[in-house]
């Protein structure tokens, strides 16, 4: 049995989770809380396995209940929220302080038929995390702005899933404002447009960096000074200079993939580019940075000390795909210092 705490004020969203975690799927709903501080309280006497949480809570709300659950009783929490717009900017700051996935409320349309399952199949995910204490670090000072050089460096591509949210926060927030390489980032979300657009805003907010997601089509040249990412359900592949998007058939299970980018980034720009790969469940990218390093790019890995899931990481760096594996806000100084022409720690395959 799967032990769950729920974290939820909406009596009629507490009932389908009753309904959809029982005994007879394998769970356990061993406490349910109204409110953040109950919550808290709860998870501290009770250890669940899983905690499910709304971030709009009284009393104290579903991110402070997250960062104190995560600093004092670590547990693996998906975040059970609705595709409002404010609602999701908060599902992030809850992803960035520690909570591990994150699923819609349902809609009241057709797509609540497969609701129960898909809650199940999330519990299931979450439930095979291994948390750690995680305190929210402070803000990474920006690096200092390059001083104008030419660099031989014409993208980063920067793949996470799990835990990415904070992680590419704290890389980006390390970066200067006058950071000119285009920046090229999969992130493993749900694909769901809602989510999509709030996360690209939310990021954006969260760094001070223009974020968007790619169109298709644009030359890279273009998107200097940019984060762009791949949107919801589509790869993205670099080929001659410009981006494309595709619907081809998902790669460990996943579209967009992190291998799809870093395979098209090794035969497109070679040693002309960064590889940077981020906490996340699984492998996928741990090839396709293998492939950018042997096409002469520099590589990193997260280590583990920082990563939410230290599984894609852990994958790269048994394969010596990644020259060096740091926290986020290293690479990201690494990567202010390359683009400042500081290449001298480039390290050879």
């Amino acid at each position: 049995m799967i032990r769950v705490l729920v974290v939820e004020d909406s009596a009629t969203v507490r009932h389908l989770l009753r309904e959809a975690l029982t005994p007879a799927a394998g769970f356990e709903i061993v406490g349910e809380a109204v409110d953040g501080a109950a919550a808290v309280d709860l998870c501290r006497r009770l250890r669940p396995d899983v905690i499910t949480m709304d971030v709009v809570l009284p009393v104290m709300s579903g991110l402070a209940a997250t960062e104190r659950i995560m600093a004092d009783a670590p547990t693996p929490i998906l975040v059970v929220c609705s595709a409002d717009r404010r609602e999701l900017f908060t599902t992030y700051d809850a992803l960035a302080a520690g909570a591990v996935d994150v699923l819609e409320k349902p809609r009241g349309d057709a797509s609540d038929d497969t609701w129960p399952q898909r809650l199940r199949t999330a519990v299931k995910v979450v439930s095979r995390i291994r948390v750690v204490t995680r305190r929210r670090p402070e803000p990474a000072a920006p690096a200092a702005a390059p001083a104008p050089a030419a660099t031989a460096v014409r993208a980063v591509v920067v793949g996470a899933s799990t835990g990415g949210p904070g992680a590419i926060v704290r890389l980006l927030r390390a970066l200067p404002a006058g950071f000119a390489v285009p920046l090229l980032y999969v992130q493993h979300l749900a694909a769901n447009e809602s989510f999509a657009q709030a996360f690209a805003g939310w990021l954006a907010e969260q760094t001070g960096h223009l974020v968007g997601y790619a169109r298709g089509g644009e030359a890279l040249t273009s998107l200097a000074g940019r984060v762009t990412m791949a949107p919801p359900d589509r790869h993205l592949v670099l080929r001659a200079g410009h981006l494309q998007l595709s619907a081809a058939e998902p790669r460990h299970s996943c579209r967009p993939a992190v291998d799809t980018l870093f395979e098209a980034a090794a035969v497109d720009l070679g040693r002309h580019a960064a590889g940077c790969l981020l906490t996340g469940m699984g492998r996928d990218g741990a090839a396709g940075l293998l492939a950018m390093r042997r096409a002469g790019a520099v590589t990193f890995a997260q280590d583990a000390a920082s990563c939410v899931v230290y599984g894609m990481p852990k994958e790269a760096v048994s394969l010596g795909a990644a020259a060096e594996t740091l926290p986020p806000e290293q690479i990201g100084a690494r990567l202010a210092a390359l683009a400042n022409g500081g290449v001298a720690w480039r390290t050879p395959f």
